[in-house]
């Protein structure tokens, strides 16, 4: 049946031309209703528990959804006139942000004292250009003495501060992120020339969202013209064939459209795993095209016409290359099995392409190739050359080689242990991304954006007011406040505290938490009646004032020891802290700990049932046990030994990485089905015995394999 097909298309190569280029321009149609994800939740799914804990958090309390300006004068003192009224301009100017809810600086700070037996609330900066030298001093004294503002808003030595700007986002529209850190940066650029002595840095989670796009984007204008160019020429210089290279890149160029048009019409989101395909794509469409095409250029050599050159190309390639397709789109589809939807999208767009692919291959590229000029090319090239005296050397050294690589093989694994779950989401983008370079400047001298929040009961309606919650809430706010790499926490506890000083004439003894609960809930009524609009406590205490919200910002922290601090803190409220005090840690950087670790268990048990049906493909198809059972070697060997090298230069396995073993398992499978293959046809069809098999799969398939590994290795 096959033959007649491929006889029928050989025949008629512009009916099989045309057909097929309508067939995926009309894919293709589909790309146009793609869109890039720009939220960090779609890293988590819906049934996620620490995406589940935050959402419930955010819907108690505001959401902190932020951008931070962070502020650095160029002569390292905030505390002049200047630099205090271009913060006041700055704060006015930000509540114009798009969705913000809410503003807070040093200058906007309401600032709390006593006056008689009033409680006055202002700003603690209102009018900075009338401001004399004393009152500078103290500004300075009190703003670098409150634990509400230290390492939060200002710095401690007082040389950078920052507007933080919180948004509540309608999550309709795609636009929503890009439209607030645009004008986030019209803002900041604003204020720089309004006061050139300042240097504006700009973070935070709505910016984190914008840098994933924003980077994958950059990446595709750059990175992928570059690669398309590296693979074309690579093909260009081994091949040594101008009409292979030209329809090597029609077929790449064909199935990126077929796999983003399908996508786009299946309802796929892009996001920063899955801009990544057509760079998959286009290099495992090279695999096929290069198998098919050595064995055609062989044939010429041999002298044999132009199509049957071919018609006996994809005879041997048909099997080989449909084993090839199958088993690397089982790879990615084990892609499923991880508990991040992006990379479940990158395993199914990914296989959709593979299968696309292989279509090209057996129909377009025969076709064009009987349509374009081709010239054969001399008989013995040095890369045939190569290949048989690889083959000898294999079959001359093959017990040394045998229990050479053995040992290194071995040497390899053993390193895979050095391996350890950790991530860092900010040192996902490049030193250079503005991102990383603010966020890093952010978190060295004024504040964080890593983060660990809590929603901690009290014991009934009004139960926040309650001194044994207020003692226990403080001393958990102590305990956090004495680990390492904590730069901040922002606690209702240090409210309190100023309030029952204030109430009691600005007295410093009075700096402590009220001991009778009356007086305590009516402290706070106070205060909450003389905030004004935007700057209340909606964002700390819940409606029922049953709960408060306690945040603590974090330095850059790895994972691990974002897991590890948590869990401390756990065991610390067991211990110390009642029945009803009890909260879980959540955040946006809790949900990246806690995602890869889960995800790298998933994609092993992922792994594992794709090895055990592409073991049993292989065992099927090459109707051999022993050859089946063999075959695991070279398909688990490289994994191994890559992760210990990974081991040993890196050692550390994050979120990304967790998915390699599904997206390489069905690639490195190419390799040993092509050869294989080859092996067997040369001792069925042929009668060759082993060493000569073996020397005729090396002379057959060994180029294509050299070629189509460095075009992998290049192309990723």
């Amino acid at each position: 049946m096959w033959d007649r097909f491929f006889t029928a298309l050989l025949r008629h190569p512009w009916v099989a031309i045309i057909l097929t280029v309508v067939a995926f321009l009309a894919l293709g149609t589909g790309i146009p209703r793609l869109s890039f994800s720009n939220d960090y939740r779609m890293f988590f799914g819906e049934e996620n528990p620490q995406l589940l804990a935050f959402e419930a958090l955010q819907d108690t309390y505001t959401k902190n959804d932020n951008v931070l300006f962070v502020i650095a004068p160029k002569e390292g003192d905030v505390f002049t006139r200047k630099t205090l009224e271009s913060i006041a301009w700055l704060t006015k100017e930000a509540w114009q942000t798009p969705y913000s809810i809410r503003v807070d600086s040093i200058t906007n700070f309401q600032h709390t004292e006593a006056e008689g037996d009033d409680l006055v609330v202002r700003d603690l900066v209102e009018d900075p250009q009338s401001l004399s030298d004393e009152e500078l001093g103290r500004v300075r004294d009190l703003a670098t003495h409150e634990p509400l503002l230290v390492n939060r808003l200002i710095a401690p030595d007082g040389r950078v501060t920052g507007v933080n700007v919180t948004v509540q986002l309608p999550g309709k529209s795609l636009g929503e992120v890009p439209e607030v850190v645009a004008f986030a940066r019209d803002l900041a650029a604003r204020l720089v020339e309004r006061d050139p002595n300042l240097t504006v840095y700009l973070t935070g989670l709505v910016v984190m969202n914008n840098a994933f796009p924003e980077a994958s984007q950059q990446d595709m204008q750059t990175l992928y013209p570059l690669m398309f160019v590296v693979i074309l020429a690579t093909m260009a210089l081994l091949l040594r064939s101008f009409s292979s290279t030209l329809t090597t890149m029609l077929v790449i160029v064909l199935t990126i459209i077929g796999t983003m048009g399908l996508s786009g019409w299946l309802g796929f989101r892009l996001s920063p795993p899955t801009v990544s395909v057509p760079v998959v794509v286009m290099t495992l469409t090279v695999a096929d095209c290069v198998h098919i095409l050595v064995n055609f250029l062989h044939g010429l050599r041999e002298g044999h016409g132009r199509q049957q050159a071919m018609q006996e190309s994809l005879r041997v390639n048909l099997v080989p290359v449909f084993l090839t397709t199958l088993t690397t789109a089982i790879g990615f589809l084990s892609l499923n099995f991880s508990d991040a939807p992006p990379f479940r999208d990158l395993g199914n767009m990914s296989a959709m392409g593979v299968g696309l692919a292989f279509i090209l291959a057996m129909v377009f590229l025969p076709a064009m190739m009987m349509v374009l000029p081709v010239r054969a090319g001399r008989h013995d090239t040095t890369t045939s050359r190569m290949m048989v005296w690889l083959a000898d050397f294999v079959i001359a050294r093959q017990r040394l080689l045998f229990w050479g690589m053995g040992l290194v093989i071995l040497l390899l694994i053993s390193q895979v242990p050095r391996n350890s779950l950790n991530d860092e989401f900010v040192k996902y983008f490049d030193e250079g991304n503005p991102f990383r370079v603010a966020t890093e400047f952010a978190t060295d001298n004024l504040t964080g954006i890593y983060l660990i929040e809590y929603s901690v009961p009290a014991r009934g309606e009004g139960g926040v007011s309650d001194p044994e919650y207020l003692h226990n809430l403080e001393a958990f706010a102590d305990w956090y406040r004495s680990q390492p790499k904590v730069l901040h926490v922002n606690v209702l506890t240090d409210i309190m505290k100023r309030l029952n000083k204030n109430m009691h004439g600005d007295d410093p003894a009075w700096y402590r938490i009220p001991e009778q609960r009356e007086l305590a809930a009516q402290y706070l009524l106070l205060y909450e009646f003389s905030l004004p609009f935007g700057l209340d406590l909606n964002n700390q205490i819940n409606v029922k004032k049953s709960a408060t919200r306690m945040t603590v910002t974090l330095e850059n922290v790895s994972s691990n020891e974002m897991l590890d601090l948590e869990r401390r803190a756990q065991a610390w409220m067991q211990t110390h802290l009642p029945d009803y005090m009890q909260a879980t840690g959540s955040s946006p950087t809790v949900m990246f700990a806690h995602i890869g670790s889960t995800n790298i268990r998933s994609m092993l048990e992922g792994t594992t049932v794709a090895l055990v049906l592409i073991s049993a493909i292989l065992v099927f198809a090459l109707r051999s046990l022993r050859l089946g059972l063999i075959s695991l070697i070279p398909n688990l060997v490289p994994m191994a030994a890559a992760f210990g090298i990974w081991g040993m230069l890196v050692g550390q396995i994050g979120l990304a990485l967790s998915v390699v073993s599904g997206m390489t398992l069905g690639i490195v499978v190419d390799d040993t089905v092509h050869f294989l293959s080859k092996y067997l046809r040369a001792r069925r069809e042929k009668g060759l015995d082993t060493e000569q098999a073996i020397r005729y799969a090396f002379s057959t398939v060994g180029t294509a394999l050299w070629v189509t590994t460095l075009v992998l290795v290049l192309g990723f």
